[in-house]
């Protein structure tokens, strides 16, 4: 006896009349889209997002290091001021002027204001060259107070 399913419209039909995975149409990926600002935006919200989850994991770090003592924290700062800390440290600090922008873009959307394409293009696009200008206005001004000094 063939078994009976229903289709989307409630009506029974032969299971074996149903579609197979690959008569099923395919749902669009990133190589069919054509690349515009507020995909990009997107994704960076998203990669952004897990990389300041992770940088929490630092700052509890700092903060376990800082209570453990002189020495514990000395070696944690060593650690951070190296070439590699600093550029976790840089690519943390991109993250949250990312994720800040991002943030206030997406208030102002859920004001429903900014929600035309040509608009929600600029939006992303001028979050992305903040984040862009804020690290490297706070990196500049680590560089010219000395705060960098012995990395560079």
């Amino acid at each position: 006896m063939p078994q009976v399913t229903a289709d989307l419209q409630g009506a029974s039909r032969d299971a074996s009349a149903a579609r197979t995975p690959g008569s099923r149409p395919l749902s669009p990926h990133v190589q069919v889209w054509r690349w515009h600002p507020t995909m990009v935006a997107s994704i960076l919200s998203r990669i952004t997002g897990v990389g300041l989850y992770l940088g929490a994991f630092i700052a509890a770090g700092w903060a376990w290091a800082l209570a453990s003592g002189r020495e514990p924290y000395e070696r944690y700062m060593e650690l951070l001021g190296s070439p590699l800390g600093v550029l976790v440290l840089l690519g943390l600090t991109l993250a949250y002027f990312y994720h800040f922008a991002g943030g206030i873009r997406h208030l102002v959307f859920d004001a429903g204001r900014g929600l035309n394409p040509k608009l929600a293009d600029m939006t992303a696009l001028a979050a992305i060259v903040f984040a862009v200008a804020a690290t490297a206005m706070v990196f500049g001004v680590a560089f010219v107070t000395g705060a960098l000094d012995g990395l560079i």
